[in-house]
């Protein structure tokens, strides 16, 4: 159940956005152990010139996943791994060009619904 917000150029296909969504999710799955119906993703498309990665120009992804504090560095590092050999494979993105900020929070940090901190109550 993290939050991820993907930042990808604008102007792609419904396939790749599915493609790199999808990708992310897979490794979610894996690497956190998340129910497989537990998916927050935002999608954010943006114009080439507002996408900016040091001097990378091709295809690029940026995206900051915001979850609950707790999850181990190796299963982050494995996250990390993974999100960026599914973009590489499928849409086919450069793996230098997959940017993964991960900020974690606490259970009270969360409302899924209802005005309630589900987590906390």
């Amino acid at each position: 159940m993290p939050l991820v917000n993907i930042s990808i150029l604008r102007g792609k296909s419904p396939e790749y956005i599915k493609s790199i969504a999808d990708g992310v999710n897979l490794a979610v799955l894996k690497c956190f152990n998340f129910p497989s119906d537990d998916r927050y993703q935002i999608i954010h498309e943006h114009e080439i010139h507002c996408l900016e990665m040091q001097e990378r120009v091709h295809d690029r992804v940026m995206m900051h996943v915001i979850i609950r504090k707790g999850h181990s560095d190796k299963a982050k590092q494995s996250f990390y791994k993974e999100v960026t050999r599914n973009l590489s494979s499928d849409p086919g993105i450069d793996p230098a060009n997959i940017l993964i900020a991960m900020t974690e929070n606490h259970d009270s940090d969360w409302s899924f619904r209802d005005g309630l901190a589900q987590f906390i109550i």
